[in-house]
């Protein structure tokens, strides 16, 4: 049996195959996950369950299913299916009427060569974090007890109702559009749906196939971001869409080639979502753009705007707690800058749904006039993508406890006074023109994760970025600035 603990992020399951996880080690997982159904939920609850197009998915979720079945579990099996899809039949089905949790099989973004899982209990859609995730860790180590064995039902026509579930009015002139689904799993239902809605469809990638010949299915990786560019300029569409491989995080470019990243993205839409739905509330993760805090439009309609941590069950979670805890007109609706996008009533169902989050873009576009020119009237800004300095896991909360005391002694950055801080899942520090800088540490990798933006310019953002970069010099077991990456989660 091959079970790597590493495999256990924060959020989610993410392993090599087969040398961090086999067949054996996924259905220990199911087991412990389980038995911790069981534990939360009494005896036979419900799992909805689902996997996507990989070399090594179809194997894997029969490991699971295996797993749960024989931890007494109740399986209503989606089978190859989106994340968004899966969490669907979970909330259609209620925590009290069959279904306690989910479990879908899939290694997101990641290359071939990957699995995982996301889970989920209780009150859907909140997906696990990191509390939960460590206790499933310790009984799929330790060996989770069998019990009377479950069985297993097919959920009929599965991507039929979350399709009719999106809340579209539809587009208001025609629109072409390139649809990129980087051959995963998205393409078995995605491009078909758009077209059934007026979208005249350019397909990117449209076709299954688990060796990814074109690039990774990650639309904030510059490989996918290239070829949807290059697609538009052959096509001349006016917007193109890409998909993860799970469907859950959604990327655009524009007209004239240019990627518009997703905090940007998600603000165009909350845009529109306001300009609808006054006294609407949206939450963003602490790497979004500061246009959030200070937007003249949001403001205009009485929109509020919360910074959160970053990662799709802390967004969730939080976005829970706004739906339940607040009476208000609007919708609530959460934005990451990574693509992940979740569309509170009346707007969507509260969770990160790329394809719908796309489908309301398209709608938007039709409406109120070409991405191009929506991204356009937002302010300039100058920002650093996300630096990950290597940091020992080991080490990262020894390392980011002192940062963060650090940074909670700084009266400027880049010359510019400091206007308050945001600490969640990281500190970040809000300066007075509405630049701001930050540090992290990393859900999933040995790092930390360093950014800054400036309202100013180029020179502006790199004497924040140099600030940052000497409080880091005094840390050694903290690598050097100079690498940057992708944001992941």
């Amino acid at each position: 049996m091959t079970l790597v603990p590493t495999g256990f992020r924060e959020c989610d399951g993410r392993w090599r195959t087969p040398e961090e996880i086999d067949a054996e080690g996924m259905e220990r997982v199911g087991m412990a996950f389980a038995a911790m159904a069981r534990r939360r939920h009494g005896d036979r609850p419900g799992i909805v369950t689902g996997h996507d197009f990989r070399r090594e998915a179809a194997d894997m979720h029969r490991a699971l299913l295996r797993g749960l079945v024989a931890g007494g579990v109740e399986v209503l099996d989606c089978g190859l299916a989106l994340s968004p899809m899966v969490y669907h039949h979970w909330l259609a089905q209620g925590t009290g009427a069959g279904a306690a949790g989910c479990a879908m099989v899939t290694a997101s973004h990641n290359p071939d060569g990957w699995t995982g899982v996301k889970l989920g209990l209780g009150e859907a859609p909140s997906t696990f974090g990191p509390e939960d995730m460590s206790e499933l860790r310790g009984l799929a180590l330790g060996g989770a007890p069998a019990a009377r064995p479950g069985l297993v039902r097919q959920v009929p026509d599965a991507a039929r109702s979350w399709l009719q579930g999106w809340p579209l009015s539809g587009l208001a002139r025609p629109l072409r559009a390139v649809v990129a689904c980087g051959n995963g799993t998205a393409a078995a239902f995605v491009p078909d749906h758009l077209e059934t809605l007026g979208v005249e469809v350019v397909p990117l990638g449209c076709e299954l196939d688990w060796t990814f010949p074109l690039h990774h299915p990650d639309p904030d990786a510059t490989p996918m971001q290239r070829a949807m560019a290059d697609a538009i300029r052959k096509s001349g569409a006016e917007i193109a869409v890409g998909f993860d491989g799970d469907g859950d995080r959604l990327g655009a470019v524009d007209g004239r080639g240019r990627v518009i990243p997703g905090d940007r993205l998600g603000l165009i839409l909350a845009r529109g979502i306001a300009a609808q739905r006054p006294g609407s509330r949206f939450l963003v993760d602490i790497k979004s753009t500061g246009l959030w805090a200070r937007d003249p439009v949001l403001a205009e309609h009485g929109a509020r705007v919360e910074f959160g941590p970053t990662g799709h069950s802390h967004m969730k979670r939080r976005l829970r707690e706004m739906r339940g805890g607040a009476a208000t007109a609007g919708a609530v609706a959460g934005f990451e800058r990574s693509g992940h996008m979740f569309l509170g009533h009346p707007c969507g169902q509260g969770f990160d749904d790329a394809p719908a989050a796309a489908a309301r873009l398209l709608e938007q576009v039709a409406r109120d006039g070409p991405l191009a020119d929506l991204a356009d009237a937002l302010p300039r800004t100058w920002a650093t993508p996300p630096h990950a300095p290597a940091c020992p896991d080991a080490a990262k909360p020894a390392v980011a406890a002192r940062l963060r005391a650090a940074l909670r002694t700084r009266s400027a950055l880049g010359g510019t006074p400091v206007a308050g801080a945001v600490e969640a899942g990281g500190t970040r520090l809000n300066l007075q023109d509405g630049s701001w800088g930050l540090i992290r540490a990393s859900q999933n990798t040995p790092n930390l994760v360093v950014m800054a933006e400036s309202t100013e310019g180029p020179a502006h953002r790199d004497a924040i970025l140099a600030d940052l970069a000497a409080l880091l010099g005094a840390e050694p077991e903290v690598g050097a600035l100079g690498r940057s990456r992708r944001p992941r989660r």
